[in-house]
C-alpha cells in the first residue's frame, strides 16, 4: 500500500485507476473526464500523425488540468514480403468481392514505430505530459533518459518476467503487467516468441517477487472486486480498457457497441489476422475465415491492418461491420454503460476504497 501511495502522489492522482490508451477508441473527452475524476485518463496516439497527436493532447488539456499518459507503439518495422503480401491479399480478394471493392494492388506501412519517430519524440519533449507509455517494446535508453530529463513519469508494458527485466533495465518507471485476458493488442515485445499467455494474476504475483517498481495491472479487470484483488495481489494500480469502450466519452461506433452488449462479447480471441500482430477481439466474420484451415499467415503488422482498414470501410458502407477490429477482452460480457466519472465512482464503490454514497 505504501508503494501504491507513493505512485498515486507522484503523479498527482486520487485512485489507482488507469484507463487504458486503446487507439482508436479513446478519446480527448473520456482521458480528460477519467483524470477528473482522479485516475489517469490516457491517449493512444500509436496510430496519429505527430499533428494529431498534438491536437489531442492540447485538446485534453483545455478539457482537465489534471495528468494523463499519452501511449506510443515501440514495434519493429514491418519485414516486407511481396510474396507473402500478395498471398494475403489474393485469399481476401472474396471477402472484398462482396463490398464490391477491389483488393488493394499493395499494402502500406500505416504506423510509424515511435523508435524511428523523431518528430513525435521531439514533440513530447516540448508539451511534457505527466506520462508517456510504450507498448510491443521500448525506443532507446536516450530517449528513455531525455523523457526522464523532461519531468515525464514513463510506463511500459510486460507479457512476462523477461520483458519486465528489460523494462526496468533501461530505467523506465512503472510496468503494465499485462495478462492473457486483455482485449486489443497483445504487448508482446516479440511477437514471433513463445508466449506463455500468464494470466494477469500470475503476472503481476511473479512480477510483485522480483521488481520494486510500480505493477500496473491490465487484462481482465471490469469491476472494483477484481480491482481489489489485483491491489491485494501487489498491484500498484489497475489498468482498464474494455470497461471504458461503453462509456458515451469513447469513440466506439454504434455497431462495436451494440456487439459488445450482446452475446457475442462472450466470445473472444486472440489473433493475428486483423492486424498481424497478436490481438484480442470479438470473433467475427473475418476472424474465422483468415484462420479456417489452409489460410495464409496475414501479413506483417501494421500491414495487414492496412488491408482489414480498408476491407471494414468498404463494407460498412454496407452496413456490413463482420470485417472490423473491435477489441475486449475476455472480460467483455461485464462491459457497463454509464459516463466515465460515473464508472470510476462505481469501481471504487465495489472496491470498498470509498463508501457508497446514500443520495
Amino acid at each position: 500500500m505504501q508503494s501504491s501511495r507513493k505512485f498515486l502522489e507522484r503523479l498527482g492522482l486520487r485512485h489507482p485507476i488507469i484507463q487504458a490508451p486503446m487507439a482508436g477508441v479513446a478519446t480527448p473527452q473520456l482521458a480528460a473526464a477519467v483524470s477528473s475524476a482522479g485516475g489517469l485518463g490516457s491517449l493512444g496516439i500509436g496510430a496519429s500523425t505527430t499533428a494529431q497527436a498534438r491536437q489531442m493532447i492540447d485538446q485534453t488539456r483545455a478539457l482537465t488540468a489534471q495528468p494523463f499518459n499519452v501511449n506510443l507503439f515501440c514495434h519493429a518495422p514491418a519485414r516486407r514480403d511481396a510474396e507473402g503480401e500478395a498471398g494475403w491479399l489474393q485469399y481476401l480478394a472474396p471477402l472484398f468481392d462482396e463490398t464490391g471493392s477491389p483488393p488493394p494492388d499493395t499494402l502500406d506501412e500505416i504506423y510509424t514505430t515511435f523508435i524511428d519517430d523523431t518528430e513525435t519524440f521531439e514533440m513530447l519533449l516540448e508539451l511534457q505530459p505527466a506520462v508517456v507509455s510504450f507498448h510491443f517494446g521500448l525506443p532507446s535508453f536516450e530517449r528513455i533518459a531525455s523523457l526522464r530529463d523532461a519531468g515525464i513519469h514513463t510506463m511500459a508494458t510486460a507479457t512476462c518476467p523477461r520483458e519486465a527485466r528489460l523494462i526496468e533495465q533501461v530505467g523506465i518507471d512503472a510496468i503494465v503487467a499485462q495478462g492473457i485476458e486483455a482485449g486489443g493488442h497483445r504487448g508482446i515485445f516479440d511477437p514471433d516468441a513463445t508466449d506463455e499467455g500468464l494470466s494477469t494474476m500470475v503476472l503481476v504475483r511473479l512480477l510483485s517477487r522480483h521488481t520494486t517498481l510500480p505493477i500496473i495491472a491490465a487484462g481482465g479487470i471490469m469491476d472494483g472486486q477484481a480491482m481489489k484483488s489485483a491491489l491485494a495481489l501487489g498491484a500498484t494500480a489497475v489498468q482498464l480498457g474494455t470497461a471504458f469502450v461503453l462509456c458515451p466519452e469513447s469513440s466506439a461506433d454504434d455497431a462495436y457497441r451494440e456487439r459488445l452488449k450482446s452475446e457475442r462479447a462472450a466470445q473472444t480471441r486472440l489473433t493475428k489476422v486483423l492486424s498481424g500482430r497478436p490481438a484480442r477481439g470479438m470473433v467475427n466474420r473475418l476472424i474465422a475465415f483468415g484462420e479456417a484451415e489452409g489460410s495464409p499467415p496475414p501479413a506483417d503488422y501494421p500491414l495487414a491492418y492496412d488491408a482489414t482498414k480498408r476491407l471494414n470501410a468498404a463494407a460498412s458502407k454496407l452496413g456490413n461491420h463482420e470485417f472490423a477490429a473491435q477489441w475486449a477482452g475476455q472480460g467483455a460480457p461485464l462491459a457497463r454503460e454509464l459516463p466515465a466519472a460515473e464508472l470510476v465512482a462505481l469501481l471504487l464503490e465495489e472496491s470498498g476504497m470509498v463508501e457508497r454514497s446514500n443520495s
